[in-house]
C-alpha cells in the first residue's frame, strides 16, 4: 500500500463538509487523533516497547503524514478504489473528477444531477455509479453528518458508514485512519496488514482477525502507526529478523 498517497494528516483541524458539500473545519481536540510531531514521537516511544515493532521502527523511516481531502471526497474515492488496482482506480478517479472541470471536486448535488451514462463514461461500473449517488444523497439529506464524527467512537463511525451502500468495513477503516486520523485502528481485513503480520511473526499462513487483534493488543492506543510499519514490511518483503 502506498502510504505517501494514503498519508495521515498531522494538524488538529478535522475536515468536515456541510450538507451542500462545502469543506468546513472544526478545531475540536480529540484525544485519539494523530496530531503534531510530538504525538507521533509519543506513539513511537510506546511502540518501541514491543520488540518486534521496534525492529521495524529502526528499519524504516518515520511515517510520512500529509493533509487529506474533505470527507465527501474521501468516501467517493474509497468507493472508486474498491476491488481495483491502484493504477486502474487512480485513472478512473481522475476521469471522474474531470467530468466537473469547474471545481477541484464536485459537490454532492452535482453528482446527483449527473446521468448514470456520464458517470460510466469515466470508467465507473453501473453499481459504483449508484453507490456514489447514494452517498451523495445521504450527504444532502443529512443522513451523514461529519460534524458529529469528532464526538463519535471508531465503532460508531464504522456502523454509520457501513450503512451506506458500497462502503464496507475496510473502506470505513481506511477512512478512520487517513481522513479522520484516528490513532488506534487495526484494519484486520486489509491484505497488506495480514501479510505484514505474517512476515513480522514468521507465520505459516495469513493470520485471522482474532490472531491479529491478540498480537496487536500491546500496540494500543497507536495501532494506526504500527500498521504503517506493517505495510512497509509487506511491501518490502524482507523477512530477516
Amino acid at each position: 500500500m502506498n502510504l505517501k498517497k494514503q498519508g495521515i494528516r498531522t494538524c488538529i483541524i478535522i475536515p468536515t463538509v456541510s450538507p451542500d458539500g462545502r469543506a468546513l473545519d472544526t478545531n475540536l481536540r480529540v484525544s485519539n487523533f494523530l496530531m503534531q510531531k510530538e504525538d507521533l514521537s509519543k506513539a513511537l516511544r510506546h511502540l518501541r516497547k514491543d520488540r518486534d515493532i521496534k525492529r521495524l521502527i529502526s528499519r524504516y523511516p518515520k511515517p510520512d503524514y500529509t493533509r487529506r481531502r474533505n470527507v465527501y471526497q474521501s468516501l467517493v474515492q474509497a468507493i472508486i478504489h474498491q476491488q481495483l488496482s491502484g493504477k486502474a482506480s487512480e485513472t478512473i478517479y481522475k476521469r471522474f473528477t474531470a467530468l466537473y472541470r469547474e471545481k477541484p471536486f464536485p459537490l454532492p448535488e452535482q453528482v446527483l444531477k449527473t446521468t448514470g451514462a456520464r458517470l460510466r463514461s469515466a470508467g465507473l461500473s453501473a453499481q459504483k455509479s449508484l453507490y456514489i449517488k447514494d452517498l451523495s444523497l445521504r450527504f444532502l439529506d443529512g443522513t451523514i453528518q461529519p460534524k458529529l464524527f469528532p464526538r463519535m467512537s471508531d465503532e460508531e463511525i464504522r456502523e454509520h458508514l457501513i450503512a451506506v451502500k458500497g462502503i464496507g468495513r475496510w473502506s470505513a477503516d481506511m477512512f478512520l485512519m487517513f481522513t479522520l486520523n484516528r490513532s488506534d485502528v487495526l484494519p484486520v481485513g486489509d491484505l497488506g496488514i495480514q501479510k505484514g503480520f505474517q512476515r513480522l511473526f514468521t507465520l505459516p499462513h495469513l493470520p485471522d482477525a482474532k490472531n491479529m487483534e491478540a498480537r496487536a493488543e500491546s500496540w494500543r492506543p497507536y495501532r494506526t502507526v504500527a500498521c504503517w510499519y506493517l505495510w512497509r514490511l509487506a511491501d518490502d518483503g524482507n523477512t530477516s529478523r
